[in-house]
């Protein structure tokens, strides 16, 4: 599968900010909200729909709802859980799984130390949230951990990407989708995003 970039003003305008280095916490962490309602919205485009009937002040209508049920979201934590509050404010019911990864500094490759999702994951649509595809090693170990589950349905929500990390999860999981608020550059020699935001975990709570 292709990646899916967001081009659109609004994104680009907001990612300008986000990226700024005198960009507070607060405006920070809000800036990461909005961008993922962007994120979402085009992630469930295909989202299947059931007819139900609706009572307007006027006269009943046939209508449209999704079956919130059918999707779990899964921040990588710590910094996807920035993401979360983006995806209540859309999707209001939708059930929060977990997974906790660590990056080596020598390797570079992901260490996992916290793994909670609901049950039954294998019937739904998991969509995992990272602010930042960089390596690509988080995802890609995300990802198959949630297909040991026996999860066939996934798809990858990030804010910024590189070409090196969208191409380590297309080789390691091309039935995955990626979408990307923006892609930009490339890694530096020690795995950092360039131009990128800096360490989103960081900025999201504020511990630099």
């Amino acid at each position: 599968m292709k990646e899916i970039e967001l081009k659109h003003p609004l994104i680009e305008h907001k990612i300008s900010i986000l990226r700024d280095k005198k960009t507070g916490t607060k405006e920070f962490r809000e800036l990461i909200s909005e961008i993922t309602l962007f994120l979402c919205y085009e992630a469930m485009k295909d989202a299947k729909l059931k007819k139900v009937k609706v009572k307007t002040p006027v006269a009943d209508c046939d209508s449209y709802i999704i079956d919130e049920n059918n999707y779990v979201f899964v921040p990588i934590l710590r910094a996807g859980l920035g993401m979360v509050d983006g995806i209540f404010k859309m999707i209001p019911n939708a059930k929060i799984g977990h997974i906790g990864l660590y990056r080596n500094e020598e390797t570079l490759e992901p260490v996992k130390y916290f793994y909670k999702v609901p049950k039954g994951l294998n019937k739904k649509q998991v969509i995992l949230l990272d602010p930042m595809l960089a390596t690509g090693g988080s995802a890609s170990a995300a990802i198959k951990l949630l297909k040991d589950e026996g999860i066939k349905d996934i798809k990858f929500l990030s804010i910024i990407g590189v070409p090196e990390g969208i191409e380590r999860v297309k080789k390691d999981h091309p039935d995955v989708q990626i979408y990307c608020a923006k892609i930009d550059e490339r890694l530096n020699d020690i795995g950092y995003i360039v131009p990128g935001l800096g360490d989103a975990g960081d900025r999201i709570f504020g511990t630099k």
